[in-house]
């Protein structure tokens, strides 16, 4: 029996004000890659980020995440785990990952994924939290399933998990199909969030599209983040803007020295985006300033003179002032 979910917007997820519940997520990076030539494909970078970074950042708001894969340097602290035998297959690289796990929800997601974003988890947990399914999955453009981009019940995956063993005495070489046949599923169309890479051609894709107009800017900045290990989300229009008034009302090269002064800041200040948005203001409004001068008329000796007060001085009118 399943259930379908019209296709919608990406970015549904838990209500407002409501807090998330705990979930584990559970990533199989193993594989032997032999549409890639054996090539290391959880480290092919897209975009500057090897593509296991970039399904890390889409569940980094699991409470553990289990990586089935031979150990690596990663952008954040995983558990590592492995299937037995070696080589075993998807489910018993997901029956491995899953004995560290103790979360109620189960997110199980591939190490091939480039554009799954943490939305598309909160849309998977959501829904799954609000149905009765024993699990939610994306589907591809052609209406396959993806059960490795998925939201699972717990027990429920470890009952099935445990009756494919013992029926098959063991789950080694048996096939994602197996499981999602005994499972009561959900299914959400995603276009995006589902491409995965599984040729060089498809890599080729993903580096094309993330370089397109609309695309590059958010690339580039999540890249930056990953790479110099920081969780910050700031008002990116905010210093762009701030940028811009720098580079046009002062000179060029102060809008890159300018932002690079408003995040020195910030985390004088203790930073978060809070001490960010406050560095900007300031810059801003010092731009802004700047800018005034230098349009600003020149008295001539005519003109009336006019007092030496900064511009937003309140003149004082206390009875004894003068």
């Amino acid at each position: 029996m399943t259930a379908s979910q019209p296709p919608g917007e990406s970015g549904t997820g838990p209500a407002r004000g409501s807090a998330p519940a705990a979930y584990d997520a559970v990533v199989l990076a193993g594989g032997a890659a032999r549409r890639l030539g054996g090539a290391d494909k959880p480290g092919v970078r897209v975009g500057g980020r090897a593509l296991l970074d970039r399904v890390l950042a889409a569940c980094a708001g699991a409470r553990g995440t289990v990586v089935v894969a031979a150990p690596r340097l990663t952008a954040r602290p995983v558990t590592w785990a492995h299937e037995d035998p070696p080589g075993g297959g998807p489910l018993a690289a997901l029956d491995a990952g899953l004995r560290h796990t103790t979360a109620e929800h189960i997110v199980v997601l591939s190490a091939d994924l480039p554009f799954l974003e943490e939305r598309t988890v909160d849309r998977l947990l959501s829904t799954l939290r609000a149905g009765a399914a024993d699990g939610v999955l994306l589907t591809d453009p052609e209406g396959r399933d993806q059960p490795l981009v998925a939201a699972y019940d717990a027990s429920r995956l470890r009952e099935v998990l445990a009756l494919l063993t013992d029926r098959h005495d063991g789950l080694a070489g048996l096939p994602l199909r197996r499981l999602i046949a005994e499972l009561n599923l959900t299914r959400i169309s995603d276009p995006v969030a589902s491409f995965d890479c599984d040729t060089w051609d498809d890599i080729a894709t993903a580096r094309a599209r993330i370089r397109e107009h609309g695309h590059v800017l958010d690339e580039w900045i999540s890249a930056v983040k990953d790479e110099l290990g920081i969780d910050l989300d700031v008002d990116t229009r905010g210093l762009l803007d701030l940028a811009r008034d720098a580079a046009h009302g002062v000179d060029r090269p102060a809008a890159p020295l300018t932002t690079f002064l408003v995040g020195y800041a910030a985390a004088r200040a203790g930073g978060g985006p809070e001490a960010v948005a406050e560095a900007a203001r300031k810059a801003a409004a010092l731009a802004a300033r700047w800018a005034e001068e230098s349009t600003a008329k020149t008295p001539t000796s005519g003109d009336e003179p006019q007092p030496d007060v900064a511009p937003d001085a309140t003149p004082d009118t206390r009875p004894d002032a003068g």
